[in-house]
C-alpha cells in the first residue's frame, strides 16, 4: 500500500507550494517555473521521490486545473472587455497562431526537415500555457490594458491553434501519402463539441448560480461546474479548455451574480495548480534535452523570433502603443500541456516520427516552462503593468 507515501507527497508538495509563493515575493521570480523545478527534483530526472500512485494521477490533475484556468479566463471575456480589447485579441492572436506556424514549417524546412514533420512541427508551436501565463499575471498582480490583451489571447489562440492544427494533420498526411481525413474530423469534433459541453454547462449555470444561497453561491457550487465541464470533456473526447472558456463566458455575460462563481474558483484554486505544475515538471525528462540536436535548437529559436515578430506584427495591425508591440510577443512564450498533446496526436498518425515528434516536445517544452514565466513576468514589467 502507497496510501501513507501518497499522503506525505501531497502534504510536502502542498507546502512546497506555500514556499514557492513566498520566495516568488522576496525574489521576484515566478513561481511557475519554481514549482516545475520542485517537480523536475522530485521526478525521474532527479531523485524519483513522487510515489507512482500520485504520478499517475497527473491526467486527473491537469484536466481539473486547467479547466479551472479555462474557466477564470472565460470569465474575462465580457462584453465590455470584447468592445475595449476584441479587436487586438482577435488580430494578435490570429496573427501569432498563423505566422508562428508559417515560420517554424519554413524554417525546418530549410535545415532540411522532410515536410511532413516540419508542418507537425509547426502545428505543435502554435499552443501557449494558459495556466502558467495567468499566474505569471496573478503573482505579479498585473493590470492594465496589455495584460487584458494578453489573457484574452492565451485564452482564444489554443483554439485557434487546435483549428490549424488539425488542418496541419491532413496536410501533413497528404504530403506523406497517407490521404486520411480522420484527423481533421477528430479535430472538428473536438472544437465544436468543446464548445456544445460549455453551451449545455454554461447557460444552466448562468441562470441557476446565487440563487441556492442568494447572491452567496458555494464553493461546492463552483467547484461543481468546474467538475461537470471537465468530465464531459474528456468522457467526449473534446477540449476542455475551449469547454471551460466557453461555460466561464456564458456565465459572465449572463449571470446575475456572475463575479461570485470566479471568486470561488479562485479562492480553491491554487492547491489544483500546485500539483499541476509540480506533476508537469516530474513529467520532464531532462535527458529528453540531449536528444533534440540541430532540430530541437531550430525550433525553440523559430518559436522564440516568430511569436515576437508576430506579436509586433498584430499589435501594429490594431494600432497598439509601441511598447506593448515590442513585448505582446514575448509576453506569450510558456508551452506545455497542449503541445505535448498535439505532438501525441501527431504521432499516432505518423508512427515513423512519433519518436522524434515526442522528443523536440518534451525537451522544448522544459526550455519554455522553465524560461517562459520569466519572459511573461518580463513583458508585463516593461510595460508598466506589474507590481
Amino acid at each position: 500500500m502507497e496510501s501513507h507515501l501518497t499522503l506525505l507527497a501531497l502534504g510536502g508538495l502542498l507546502l512546497a507550494g506555500l514556499a514557492a509563493d513566498e520566495i516568488g515575493r522576496r525574489t521576484k521570480l515566478p513561481r511557475v517555473t519554481l514549482l516545475i523545478l520542485v517537480g523536475i527534483i522530485c521526478g525521474p530526472s532527479a531523485f524519483d521521490l513522487l510515489p507512482s500512485a500520485l504520478s499517475n494521477q497527473y491526467e486527473f490533475l491537469a484536466s481539473i486545473a486547467l479547466t479551472m484556468v479555462a474557466f477564470l479566463l472565460g470569465g474575462a471575456i465580457t462584453q465590455a472587455k470584447l468592445r475595449n480589447n476584441g479587436r487586438e485579441i482577435l488580430v494578435i492572436s490570429l496573427s501569432i497562431v498563423l505566422l508562428t506556424a508559417l515560420a517554424v514549417f519554413a524554417g525546418l524546412l530549410a535545415i532540411g526537415t522532410p515536410a511532413p514533420l516540419a508542418l507537425l512541427l509547426a502545428g505543435i508551436a502554435t499552443a501557449t500555457d494558459p495556466a502558467a501565463t495567468q499566474d505569471v499575471v496573478r503573482q505579479t498582480r498585473a493590470k492594465g490594458s496589455f495584460t487584458e490583451t494578453v489573457l484574452g489571447i492565451v485564452a482564444v489562440d489554443d483554439a485557434w491553434g487546435l483549428i490549424v492544427f488539425s488542418v496541419i494533420l491532413v496536410l501533413a498526411s497528404t504530403m506523406a501519402g497517407h490521404g486520411n481525413s480522420a484527423a481533421i474530423v477528430h479535430g472538428i469534433w473536438e472544437l465544436i463539441g468543446a464548445v456544445l459541453v460549455g453551451v449545455a454547462i454554461g447557460f444552466p449555470a448562468a441562470f441557476l448560480t446565487g440563487r441556492i444561497r442568494s447572491g452567496e453561491p458555494m464553493q461546492s457550487e463552483a467547484l461543481g461546474l468546474v467538475l461537470l465541464c471537465a468530465g464531459f470533456s474528456v468522457w467526449l473526447g473534446v477540449s476542455f479548455l475551449l469547454a471551460g472558456m466557453v461555460t466561464g463566458a456564458i456565465v459572465a455575460n449572463f449571470a446575475e451574480h456572475h463575479s461570485r462563481p470566479f471568486h470561488e474558483i479562485e479562492h480553491i484554486e491554487w492547491p489544483f495548480m500546485v500539483l499541476f505544475f509540480v506533476l508537469s515538471g516530474a513529467s520532464l525528462l531532462l535527458n529528453s534535452l540531449a536528444h533534440i540536436g540541430l532540430l530541437g535548437v531550430a525550433y525553440i529559436i523559430l518559436r522564440i523570433l516568430s511569436r515576437v515578430f508576430a506579436g509586433w506584427f498584430g499589435a501594429a495591425l490594431t494600432d497598439a502603443p509601441d511598447l506593448h508591440r515590442h513585448w505582446i510577443g514575448l509576453a506569450l512564450m510558456p508551452q506545455a500541456g497542449i503541445a505535448l498533446g498535439m505532438a501525441l496526436v501527431a504521432g499516432t498518425h505518423f508512427p515513423d516520427y512519433k519518436e522524434t515528434l515526442l522528443a523536440v516536445a518534451i525537451g522544448t517544452t522544459v526550455v519554455f516552462e522553465v524560461f517562459g514565466p520569466f519572459l511573461t513576468q518580463l513583458a508585463l514589467r516593461k510595460v508598466g503593468e506589474a507590481e
